[in-house]
């Protein structure tokens, strides 16, 4: 089975890439379904070009699910030249009105239809293979059952179906209710998340005996609840996971497995994307489950709600509600880039010569009084006076993209040793203490107590780092328990 991976951004594309994905979808500008993402804009095609060189056997699909209004369709066409120079296989569409234009504008492209179709039936595929599609991403109200019988019907057409991530209460994410509660249509992308708010119910019109919502941050606004046979249209979904049902899926004749979330974040898409990479290599024979299983542990260690199988088995499954969330215990701190050359470590060690040279010679023409306030201020204060690098062997030099904050044992609040921990898609963690690296300002070659996002930085260790690791700290703000 292909495995597809969210890609909100270049950097995600990256990651979605390189941890494991077969393809990734992406947005672009005004025509996906998650506008707050950051998309895809201005000349970044020319990156995702050299990034499609680097993996040619990767696909890249870009999701115009949105519902198209006159003006929509305008804009796009007004947008073709731009449109064109991305490399794209695959158009995902839910509006009707957009398989021409796609298939008149980029003959090359496939056509892909948005689960926001909600496709769930083989008749319905059979019509959309007659259009010209090449695969369906199924509604995910479909059961593996269901699928298996689309599957028998129509052999030929692709079978999509989201594995992993949040799931919408609406129907196949068709939903009103943040229109309504605060005009922020989710079928044009701006989806406001309302579902997954908190609420009181209240029992406002006595008359009728009709309950209300009450937001918890709109006190005094109330909103109907409707209830129908087997549902109540307000309601906080559990997050989809199905990394313990991929034979299942095989099986039913699903063709790719999708994960949602083109708004989280590179740690979130790494370490699921690798996750279930680790698991599908199991299914096809690649790596033994038990060298998948530190991987797939990792699934657990990425942001979620409550999981869940959805409707894949049963629809009471995915009936069952929750509330909160599972934050991480770990937070993305960096990213690390290409190893230095032996010629570029010189240059580091010939800085930190230079800045020892000058804070000697800044010392040696002061007035003896005026030094020796000095050499206590600094004595007092070794921060203003960071130590100097010196070769160390075995050590090697990294780029350290620096994203959260990063302290040494000395600039901790609670003095506690920071560990580090680093990832790779065939490394699930390898730890390092303060002794095993240290954070290298490159200008100058101090050793930095602490380094965060806009620092240029270096890290200077003996552990086998590669670039695309990701670097992440245990999160201490958070105790929250992890749902399983």
């Amino acid at each position: 089975m292909e495995l597809v991976a969210p890609a909100g951004n270049f950097d995600k594309l990256y990651y979605a890439y390189t941890y494991g994905a077969d393809a990734a979808y992406i947005g672009l500008k005004r025509f996906s379904l998650r506008v707050k993402a950051d998309n895809f804009y201005e000349k970044e095609y020319e990156k995702i070009i050299d990034l499609k060189k680097k993996y040619p056997e990767k696909k890249l699909f870009c999701a115009l699910n949105i519902s198209f209004h006159n003006k929509d369709i305008d804009n796009f066409i007004s947008d073709l030249d731009y449109f064109r120079h991305y490399p794209i296989d695959s158009f995902i569409i839910q509006d009707i009105g957009m398989v021409s234009i796609i298939q008149k504008y980029f003959p090359k492209a496939a056509l892909h239809l948005s689960t926001q179709a909600n496709c769930i039936n083989r008749e319905a595929v059979k019509m959309y293979k007659n259009l010209g599609f090449k695969r369906v991403v199924l509604g995910r109200e479909a059961s593996l059952a269901e699928i298996s019988e689309i599957k028998d019907a129509v052999p030929e057409m692709e079978l999509e179906v989201f594995a992993h991530g949040a799931m919408c209460i609406a129907y196949s994410g068709r939903c009103l209710m943040s229109a309504y509660m605060n005009g922020r249509s989710a079928n044009s992308g701006f989806c406001s998340h309302s579902c997954r708010w908190e609420y009181n119910v209240l029992s406002q019109l006595p008359k009728s005996g009709q309950l209300v919502l009450e937001e918890k941050e709109r006190p005094g606004e109330y909103f109907p609840v409707f209830e129908g046979e087997d549902f109540t249209a307000v309601l906080s979904s559990k997050d989809l996971c199905m990394i313990d049902y991929l034979p299942e899926m095989k099986a039913a004749g699903v063709d790719s497995l999708k994960i949602e979330g083109r708004m989280k974040s590179i740690y979130y898409v790494a370490l699921v994307t690798r996750a279930y990479r680790k698991a599908l290599d199991v299914l096809e024979g690649k790596i033994t489950k038990q060298q998948a299983a530190p991987f797939v542990e990792e699934l657990y260690n990425a942001s979620h709600r409550e999981f869940a199988t959805g409707f894949f088995f049963s629809k009471e499954n995915a009936n069952k509600t929750t509330t909160g969330a599972s934050d991480s215990p770990y937070e993305l701190c960096a990213s690390i880039g290409n190893s230095l050359s032996d010629s570029e470590e010189k240059v580091i060690f010939a800085n930190a010569q230079l800045t020892e040279k000058k804070r000697a010679t800044e010392l040696e023409t002061m007035h003896p009084a005026a030094r020796i306030a000095k050499e206590a201020d600094y004595a007092a204060h070794p921060e203003k006076r960071p130590p100097i690098i010196s070769p160390k062997t075995g050590y090697r030099f990294y780029t350290y993209n620096a994203m959260n904050k990063v302290a040494s044992k000395d600039c901790n609040a609670n003095n506690a040793s920071n560990l580090l921990e680093f990832i790779a898609p065939d490394v699930a963690s390898i730890s390092a203490k303060d002794k095993d690296y240290q954070l290298i300002n490159p200008e100058t070659g101090e050793i930095l107590s602490w380094v965060c996002h806009g620092h240029p930085c270096l890290i200077y260790t003996n552990l086998p780092l590669v670039q695309g690791m990701l670097v992440r700290t245990n999160n201490v703000r958070f105790g929250l328990e992890q749902h399983r």
